[in-house]
């Protein structure tokens, strides 16, 4: 059973591994979150996967939201 963890998003451990996907779907949120950076529309990502513009910023807010959880960013000296 899947369960939801930020809007429009869910991880099931019987689904891609446990990893964080688009809700109802087996698209993993780090998929699109890397066509983003790789400079992809959302248009054409909803197009490629079959999800929604709104499904993209879920996932964008929720890599906000884990960014944002961090205390602080380790540096390496």
């Amino acid at each position: 059973m899947a369960d939801v963890i930020a809007d429009r998003i869910e991880v099931d451990a019987d689904r891609c591994h446990g990893k964080p996907v688009i809700a109802g779907t087996r698209v993993l949120v780090r998929t699109v979150l890397g066509c983003l950076a790789a400079g992809d529309s959302p248009q054409r990502i909803a197009d490629a996967y079959g999800i929604t513009e709104q499904d993209i910023r879920a996932a964008i807010a929720f890599a906000n939201q884990l960014v944002g959880d961090w205390d602080h960013v380790p540096v390496r000296r």
